[in-house]
């Protein structure tokens, strides 16, 4: 199925699980279909099993969202408690969909929990009280963590309000992440259960071979104590001191907590020149994606720069994380989105893509570890194997009897949709949006009062930790945009103090700017002109960063 198709099964409110391979672009349709139902004022309650694959949707766990928490189940006193939760019962009430991503790290009687407590809590029979509900995830991939002491979780498919649902399956079958034929073929091998000798040739060609980029690969283990030791024995090893950047958060302490579990940078970030580095959030605007590769050039108080491993150097600005209801913001994290790259845990590597990937399968325990850990990378040329075990190249034998089940309905609701004229479709989508839509004139919730574009910058301003680009970065404006608004401060303002902005630059370059700025001199009306300056340094000088410098002189 294509993702045109989901997107058309999805917009007639239809229950959905959507799956695919890995990188066949579960998450990119998840966030359109948010944005579409976001369009059109629908509530949506955006959630995943884990707190690492929630912060990539901007959501929170099911687990939190739902008011489960950690319980395997609920007696009807303590549903009837959630239920007075003014707070759980106002979220749960006003969602018209739910949406679960990473499905496969759910356990089932955990699923039909959730069930049970909206249906509790909407005063519904009907499956997860009537809520549009989306399911997202690959079976081939992790399965449910259980915690010690606990039985063993079997797949969500296992849940009773599984059928009960009555999903349209929709399984993407395009490939976004890997173009390499070669590797393509491995990792659908794995998923048929059909390792042959041509896959094990193809996996020992990969041993013992070196990245020729002048950036090593970043290593995948299975296990976290390795990965912490090899991190701290890296960085160890680069001269000179540390420099630290602090974590700030607000919001609900437990949402803030959630939060920080999740995000993969972390709360303090210890790094030093030449660290290895990699982003670990999407800013296609400057040239990173949410796995990409770096050398740190320099880190000083007031930033960071990166060289990429394609070459692009970047000032990186500062991210949040968030989780964000009835378009309200309850918490927020903000860090730099960097984490020490040397190493990470293959189960905290699912969901991202890497240029190249350095592999020890070698104590995998899990079947799924060594498919999620190969299908990190975009090409055979991007992996470097360093061991490999029998348990790396299984997956579970229910989840292939399952995915031909799931492969039949995708074709069956595929060919469904297809049949539907244009003008039926669009009737079914326009009736699902009347279903969710506020009625005319209502509003989901009390809306803060807009602030004008001035105010906005101004306010980022006063937070005194963020450059130029990280306050374009924030508005969605470009810098000259933030420039213009600043220049329009301090004619309203001249007493604005703007004094941190100039470390947007290096030093270097803002004393050489400033030079000729007072070798050219003013012009008659006794202003500073752009264009002699940008003209006397020439091309490797942005009007950008003249306008700065114009600004203290």
């Amino acid at each position: 199925m294509t993702q045109q198709e989901a997107l058309d099964i999805l917009k007639t409110g239809a229950n959905v699980f959507l799956t695919g391979a890995a990188g066949s672009g579960k998450t990119h349709l998840l966030r359109e279909y948010i944005a579409y139902l976001d369009g059109h004022g629908a509530t949506v309650g955006i959630t995943a099993s884990t707190g690492i694959a929630a912060t990539h949707m901007g959501g929170m766990t099911i687990h939190s969202w739902s008011g489960i928490g950690i319980h395997d189940s609920l007696s009807k006193g303590e549903l009837d408690a959630l239920s007075e939760k003014s707070y759980l019962s106002r979220r749960l009430k006003a969602a018209d969909v739910l949406i679960i991503d990473e499905v496969s790290m759910l356990h089932d009687f955990r699923f039909d929990l959730v069930g049970s407590v909206l249906r509790a809590i909407r005063r519904s029979e009907i499956p997860f009280g009537g809520l549009q509900v989306v399911i997202s995830g690959d079976f081939f991939q992790l399965p449910p963590v259980s915690r010690e002491g606990e039985a063993r979780g079997r797949f969500a498919y296992h849940a009773d309000a599984w059928p009960e649902l009555d999903l349209k399956v929709c399984y993407l079958e395009e490939q976004h992440r890997q173009d390499d034929p070669a590797l393509l073929g491995v990792l659908n091998a794995i998923r048929d259960n059909d390792v042959s000798e041509e896959t094990g040739e193809i996996l020992r060609s990969r041993f013992g071979t070196n990245a020729p980029d002048k950036i090593p690969p970043t290593k995948l283990y299975t296990h976290n104590v390795d990965v912490d030791a090899e991190n701290d024995r890296e960085l160890t090893k680069l001269p000179g001191r540390a420099v630290e950047y602090k974590m700030e958060s607000k919001g609900a302490a437990a949402l803030v907590s959630a939060l920080k579990k999740g995000c993969l940078a972390p709360e303090l970030l210890s790094l030093k020149k030449e660290a290895r580095v990699m982003f670990v959030k999407n800013n296609f605007e400057d040239g990173y994606v949410n796995g990409t590769l770096g050398i740190v050039l320099e880190c000083t108080p007031a930033g960071i720069t990166v060289r990429t491993s394609r070459g692009k150097k970047v000032r990186v600005p500062l991210a949040d994380w968030h989780i964000e209801e009835d378009g309200r913001m309850k918490a927020e994290i903000i860090q730099y989105p960097l984490r020490l790259a040397w190493a990470i845990t293959v189960h905290k590597s699912q969901g991202i893509s890497l240029d190249a990937a350095e592999i020890d399968l070698s104590r995998s325990f899990e079947p799924g570890m060594g498919y999620v850990a190969l299908s990190r990378v975009r090409s055979l040329g991007g992996l470097f194997l360093r061991g490999l075990n029998a348990t790396a190249l299984k997956v579970h034998d229910e989840v292939l009897e399952y995915d031909e089940v799931f492969r039949r309905a995708s074709v069956r609701h595929a060919a469904d949709i297809r049949s539907m004229s244009s003008a039926a479709l669009a009737k079914q989508h326009e009736a699902f949006l009347e279903r969710v839509r506020p009625p005319l004139g209502a509003s989901r919730g009390k809306k803060k009062k807009k602030l004008d574009t001035l105010t906005e910058t101004q306010n980022l301003i006063a937070l005194r930790s963020l450059m130029i680009k990280d306050i374009a970065y924030a508005r969605d404006i470009t810098e000259e945009t933030v420039l213009s608004h600043i220049e329009r401060l301090r004619e309203r303002d001249p007493a604005l103090d703007i004094s941190h902005l100039k470390n947007s630059i290096s030093a270097d370059r803002f004393d050489e700017i400033a030079s000729v700025f007072k070798r050219i001199g003013k012009d008659a009306r006794g202003g500073y002109l752009l264009a002699p300056v940008h003209s006397a340094l020439g091309e490797g000088y942005s009007y950008a960063d003249i306008r700065l410098v114009r600004l203290f002189l």
